[in-house]
């Protein structure tokens, strides 16, 4: 029989391809992490609250969230390529629409409702065909494939931040004008993707290592009842919600609390994007190396830092807000990394696609969490750095449960299962 060729090369070299493919859509996919430049913008425009203007952002995140959960059968059935293409429609149809949006409510709406569920749909795709073609390296090939979910920011901030300042432009064209990119970009990526076949591994790969992990292939419903999942996933909405959280403010707090320029606190926005696509790779890394408990003590105790940091010092400290937003937009694309490598690692990579969708729900209650805890707080204060001190306890919370909880999971199912 013959060899199976990838991209016309073998396999152990072709399959990195599947990881620029994925990386290169994740940029598309990531452009909600420049929302931020965004908020100052329409509350001008509308005249409406902080609270109010991150709601597009909130519920983009958390329809994100919902339907990753939901499209965990659909890569399964209908095959990561199809998946892919409903996922690019939906996206396209999204960010164009919101171009029309008269009001907050309806740019929720489109934004917020469609393109979040097109992103849900077609985030997972790209994860899971990096994931069957890296049994044997998952962390490293999952945290490339999600760099550019995590650097996309780093383009399209300053990109989308000069394209609403034109005179000729303005927020809503702006909207359309990237919305029809995505649309093109990701529908020809999305051919790229496919799995490989069932049986097929590495050449000279032995098989899965019990190392941070257990040699199990466990199903959605048996791997609700581990209580590593349950650590998982509280973990990872903790992780979630302090990282989103600082990702939807860092441009109004670079200027009410570092005291930025719009346009320095948009470039800002940029250089934390680098972070959180550096996150992905680092800490995929780390979560091969030292197991994923481990990964997730130094990323809280990092989060504790970040935020005390800017708590008691940040005031007016541009320096403390450079550094801090850094460490927190690491450890969000680090948790992007260490959850969908750690459902793989506990968990087993059969039922991976389902499996990772239930996890993933964590990231949309983390999102919706951090979103009305920033602006609620900020409407009740006037301030921004209260924020950070539920974020410093959650920090806490969060390294116990990883500490006692996140460990292999010894789960055997009944006799015949």
């Amino acid at each position: 029989m013959a060899e199976e060729r990838v991209f016309g090369m073998k396999p152990e070299t072709g399959r990195w391809v599947f990881v620029l493919v994925g990386l290169l859509m994740n940029i598309c996919l990531g452009a909600v992490y420049a929302f931020s430049v965004f908020r100052k913008p329409l509350e001008s425009l509308w005249g409406v609250t902080a609270t109010q203007s991150g709601l597009p952002f909130m519920v983009f995140l958390a329809m994100f969230a919902l339907f990753m959960a939901l499209a965990g059968g659909l890569v399964s059935s209908w095959g990561p390529k199809k998946t892919s293409l409903l996922g690019t429609v939906l996206v396209g149809a999204g960010w164009i629409l919101a171009g029309f949006a008269p009001d907050i409510f309806w740019l929720t709406a489109f934004y917020g409702v469609i393109g979040g569920s097109g992103v849900g749909i077609l985030y997972g795709c790209p994860i899971a065909v990096a994931a069957r073609w890296f049994p044997d390296k998952k962390g490293l090939a999952v945290g490339l494939t999600l760099g550019g979910f995590g650097l996309s920011a780093l383009l399209m901030a300053p990109l989308m931040s000069s394209t609403i300042a034109m005179a000729s432009v303005g927020i809503a064209k702006t909207f359309t004008y990237f919305g029809i990119a995505f649309l093109v970009v990701l529908f020809s990526l999305s051919f790229g993707l496919r799995n490989p076949k069932a049986d097929w591994k590495p050449a000279g790969w032995a098989g899965p290592k019990a190392r941070g992990g257990a040699a199990v292939e466990l199903d959605r419903g048996q791997m609700i009842r581990t209580p590593a999942f349950y650590a998982l996933w509280g973990s990872y909405i903790i992780g979630c919600l302090a990282g989103l959280m600082a990702i939807g403010i860092a441009a109004p707090v670079g200027r009410e609390v570092a005291l930025l320029t719009p346009e320095a606190a948009a470039i800002a926005v940029s250089l934390f994007a680098i972070f959180n696509g550096i996150g992905r790779p680092l800490y995929g890394w780390l979560t091969d190396r030292i197991t994923p408990r481990g990964t997730a003590l130094v990323s809280f105790a990092l989060i504790l830092a970040a935020s005390a940091l800017l708590y008691f010092v940040g005031q007016g400290n541009a320096l403390i807000y450079f550094v801090a937003f850094s460490i927190l937009w690491l450890n969000l694309g680090g948790w992007l990394a260490i959850a969908p490598t750690a459902t793989a690692t506990l968990f087993g990579a059969k039922h991976y696609a389902k499996n990772y969708g239930v996890v993933f729900t964590a990231y949309g209650i983390g999102a919706i969490a951090g979103n009305l805890l920033a602006g609620m707080i900020h409407d009740a204060t006037g301030a921004y750095l209260p924020v950070f001190v539920p974020v410093m306890g959650l920090a806490g919370l969060g390294f116990l449960v990883a500490l006692v909880g996140l460990r292999p999971t010894s789960f055997a199912p009944a006799p015949g299962k």
